[in-house]
């Protein structure tokens, strides 16, 4: 069995979100829309319901909730759930994933298992939904699992998240339009942001796809979702949205993780760090993939273009090599507030001993190849599968197999 692209779903909320941010919200919720566009028409109406919305229901508004709550005491140990790295990986010099040496960090607790875990609590929670057995912690549950399981998808989609190169690219100094930044920072927003900033006047106006626009809410990165809609997923991506839902065939060597175990896990107050134990499936090492669910072989591609494109070499030559920058603390860290992009385009350029990559040679090539609204388009469409392969109604009398055209 293998995921089949699905059908647009009616009109969502109206939420208005006046300004740009990074990766860390706008990114997440681009993603979040582009996938409730593909949702199967059985499905939004129970993720409204686990995400308990009262009124206008919309993905978008949960899809940075993962970042957002990552500091607070209850939830640090999440952290590392956001990114993989392998120990032998340094791109651009060597790309490893993961190489002899294995992976970084304890093996169960990284982005594509929590894609894969997240996905194993949220099956269970609808075989007792399905039952009539649910708890009131089953609800809490499924909800918590629901806004992780769109961020991680959202975070395998940016390359420097499954690198562990200086902190994701978060200890690297770059110059962006003359302005100092850092790599994750850079890939985070600063991209996108560009794109929106120059997007055709034609894309402010509604495309003729009512399915579209009724998800759409408002936001300052409507326009920017029409192109990629219009041209990427209808055009340039049509013939390839197939093989995005891919996975290889490969034989479970054990049993998975049983609805009964879970729902123990659940009684006795084990049911988040059940998502950090691991199914039984092997690729990669890391057990995460299957012929229906395969993150690992989804963002292998991905990690790959850390050494293509997302690390230029030069920034292992003189005079670039030898610098440096403190940061975050905290590893693989995305910025989900708009300060960080208000404050770069409203800074004043000025020289700055660092690498510059608005280039043509760098972001130009990354402008012209569609790198990230490819990445996006990925993250919506693997999103939306893998939610109607978990909520749709089987009984529905719109078949899931059917391919629809916007």
């Amino acid at each position: 069995m293998r995921f089949s692209r699905v059908s647009l779903i009616l009109a969502a909320g109206s939420t208005i979100i006046p300004s740009v941010s990074a990766w860390g919200a706008v990114g997440h919720e681009i993603i979040a829309t582009v996938a409730q566009m593909h949702l199967h028409p059985s499905v939004m109406p129970i993720l409204c319901d686990i995400l308990n919305y009262k009124g206008n229901c919309h993905l978008a508004p949960v899809a940075a909730w993962a970042d957002r709550i990552r500091g607070l005491p209850q939830y640090r140990w999440t952290g590392p759930l956001h990114y993989i790295g392998a120990t032998d990986d340094y791109p651009s010099e060597t790309c490893a994933f993961p190489g002899e040496r294995g992976w970084e960090g304890r093996r169960n607790i990284n982005v594509l298992s929590g894609i894969r875990n997240t996905t194993n609590t949220l099956e269970s929670y609808m075989g007792l939904r399905k039952a009539g057995l649910t708890t009131e912690n089953d609800e809490d549950a499924a909800q918590v699992a629901l806004k992780f399981l769109i961020h991680f998808v959202g975070d395998m989609h940016m390359p420097l998240h499954l690198t562990g190169r200086d902190r994701g690219g978060n200890g690297i100094k770059v110059s962006f339009d003359s302005r100092v930044t850092n790599l994750h920072s850079l890939w985070d927003g600063l991209l996108i942001a560009k794109r929106i900033r120059t997007i055709p006047s034609n894309y402010t106006r509604p495309l003729p796809l009512p399915d579209v626009e009724s998800q759409l809410r408002g936001t300052i990165y409507d326009p920017y979702i029409r192109r990629v809609v219009w041209e990427g997923i209808t055009g340039r991506y049509e013939d390839e949205l197939d093989s995005w839902l891919t996975c290889p065939a490969e034989p479970s060597v054990q049993p998975l993780q049983t609805h009964w175990e879970q729902w123990l896990s659940w009684t006795f107050g084990r049911r988040i760090g059940s998502w950090i134990v691991g199914s039984h499936l092997t690729d990669g090492g890391l057990n995460t993939d299957d012929e229906t669910l395969c993150p690992y072989h989804w963002a292998a591609p991905i990690h790959a273009l850390n050494c293509q494109i997302v690390f230029p070499k030069a920034l292992d030559e003189p005079p670039y090599n030898h610098v440096s920058f403190s940061g975050s603390t905290d590893d693989h860290a995305c910025n989900s507030s708009n300060q960080s992009l208000e404050v770069h385009w409203l800074s004043r350029p000025r020289k700055n001993p660092y690498l510059e990559l608005d280039t043509p040679e760098y972001s130009g090539a990354i402008e012209d190849a569609w790198i990230v609204e490819k990445l996006m388009s990925q993250g919506g469409i693997r999103l939306a599968a893998v939610l109607n392969w978990l909520f749709a109604d089987m009984d529905d009398s719109t078949p899931l197999n059917r391919t629809y055209i916007l």
